[in-house]
């Protein structure tokens, strides 16, 4: 399986759909959803967590790394869900999350309790805090003040990256990197296609710590090996000058997450200018054949903007986080996208069509397809992980638990209300979000394969305006996208040969004259002799 050319439909089997309503969304829920997968357009499935855990990080903090919480179903439901998947023409991809575990883990317990333990080498200790170029400080201030936590039983202070319930796993050791690999090895076993890398810089920092003269990025040459056909993609938050050693020769993570393209493509949505996604494609290198980029709009996480500099992250957050509230960890934002485009569904639909567009595979959010809104008053991250919103029934067709015992609930007031913002209500009407949302995947999907060695960025006269070409054997495909609300008559220094998709009717396309409402896109074949 190769994940360029596949549209990634990004799912929480928690807040789905919850089929024995006990109030808690489980894998059977999904299995039950997937014809809705299927007409928005995916062919990929990511689960994010369901593993064993305490679920004080939304299941990030694993105690089995091998089973499934009772909360979610069994084993054999799991398993069920891969096959149906299958038979659906839907591949499953799920997390691995390797850099720490639950300080309830066994491991952890032995480790603490045991000096002796084979596991007390497992995790990074120290006899006092001290300065660790591989965690440099705490993923979440505010939150955390320090990445070392003093355990009583061991006497000692373990390192926690992120929360303090998450003891990080030394990967130094062999013993570590060989329980990874009988992790992925369980999984492959079960059916599972691909796997998501969680907090694939910190892994590789802690590794380049087993010799000084070492990079790290061994690590994830050894991952891949251990899942073999099975691609590996990773979430890796830098500087698009270091993409190219997560990839490797593609024989170390076969896409990677583009935090990059993430943070300018909300950039240019604050400016209503194309300059910073064109800055953002000549900018980021061309991955290894085999290798992609995949890009989203909105993920389970805030909007963390750490890679632009301060006076345009100063200007996303007046845009799209003016409150207080909406912001979260002095760098990001705590809404979901709609809120952030005022529930205008032109602005929403624009939006998606840019990052269809965009060279690599893309992601859709479960909820984005339909403009859900947040919940602002649930604490840190959880305003974005809000129940899917099926129909304007009980809980939003959620669950059929009664009322109060579904937590967090879904949005009952407002705008984005689910008697507002459902499923149900957007499959009866073809101008609906989710129409256009799934018309884009669908031709995305039909397109194939987009690799940025074969795609540029277009500028036009108009600043507006985005553009991406795509070289293709079959006829070039040239992507546009209007990011103000005023119409734009262009000029391409192409011919046209045929419109393949737009957001509304227009008339035919011309060399000397396309026209694009306010938020308006078109995709068209064009005839292409520059190469």
């Amino acid at each position: 399986m190769r994940l360029d050319g596949r549209v990634i439909y990004q799912l929480d089997p928690a807040t789905f759909f919850d089929s024995d309503g006990d109030g808690v969304g489980d894998l059977n829920g999904v299995q039950r959803k997937l014809d809705h997968i299927r007409a928005v357009g995916a062919d990929t499935i990511w689960l994010q967590p369901f593993y064993v855990s305490p679920y004080l990080d939304a299941g990030y903090d694993i105690v089995d790394h091998r089973d499934v919480s009772a909360r979610f179903g069994t084993m054999a439901d799991f398993e069920n869900l891969v096959e149906r998947c299958h038979q659906a023409d839907l591949r499953v991809l799920i997390e691995l999350v390797v850099q720490h575990t639950s300080i309830h883990h066994p491991w952890f317990r032995s480790a603490r309790d045991d000096p002796a333990s084979p596991y007390r080498d497992f995790y990074v200790w120290a006899a006092e805090p001290r300065d660790d170029p591989a965690v440099p400080e705490p993923v979440f201030p505010g939150v955390e003040d320090s990445v070392w936590a003093y355990d009583d039983h061991a006497g000692r202070y373990y390192r926690h990256a992120f929360y303090r319930h998450e003891a990080d796993l030394d990967v130094r050791r062999p013993e570590v990197r060989a329980e990874i690999a009988g992790i992925i090895r369980h999984w492959l076993d079960r059916g599972v296609d691909a796997f998501r890398v969680d907090a694939a810089p910190y892994l590789v920092r802690q590794a380049a710590l087993a010799d000084e003269h070492d990079d790290g990025y061994w690590l994830l040459a050894e991952l891949a090996a251990a899942a073999g056909d099975a691609p590996l993609m990773g979430e890796a938050d830098v500087s698009p000058d270091q993409y190219g050693d997560y990839f490797g020769a593609g024989d170390r993570l076969h896409a990677v997450l583009d935090f990059w393209t993430n943070n300018l493509l909300f950039l240019a949505l604050a400016r209503r200018s194309a300059e910073p996604l064109v800055r953002a494609l000549r900018a980021q290198p061309d991955p290894p054949d085999g290798c992609t980029y995949v890009n989203w709009l909105r993920n389970h996480d805030e909007l963390d903007l750490d890679r632009l500099t301060d006076d345009e992250r100063a200007e996303v957050l007046a845009a799209f986080a003016p409150a207080a509230e909406m912001r979260i960890f002095g760098r990001g934002v705590r809404r979901r996208l709609s809120p952030m485009l005022d529930g205008d569904p032109r602005r929403n639909a624009v939006a998606h069509a840019i990052v269809q567009s965009l060279p690599g595979a893309p992601v859709v959010r479960y909820g984005d397809e339909i403009g859900m809104g947040d919940d602002l008053s649930l604490p840190d991250r959880m305003p974005v992980r809000t129940p899917m919103q099926w129909s304007a029934e009980l809980n939003g067709g959620f669950s059929k638990a009664p009322p109060g015992v579904v937590g967090p609930g879904p949005i009952r007031s407002g705008p984005f209300a689910f008697s507002r913002i459902n499923v149900e209500d957007q499959e009866l009407r073809s101008d609906s979000l989710l129409s256009r949302v799934s018309q884009l995947v669908r031709i995305r999907r039909e397109l194939g394969e987009l690799p940025s060695h074969r795609s540029e960025p277009v500028s036009f006269d108009h600043p507006a305006v985005f553009g991406v070409l795509h070289h293709r054997a079959d006829g070039s495909v040239l992507m546009l996208a209007n990011l103000s609300t005023d119409e734009v008559r262009l000029r391409l220094p192409y011919d046209v040969g045929a419109d393949l998709l737009a957001d509304s009717r227009y008339d035919p396309a011309r060399k000397d004259s396309v026209m694009l409402a306010g938020n308006g896109y078109r995709w068209l074949r064009v005839h292409d002799d520059t190469r």
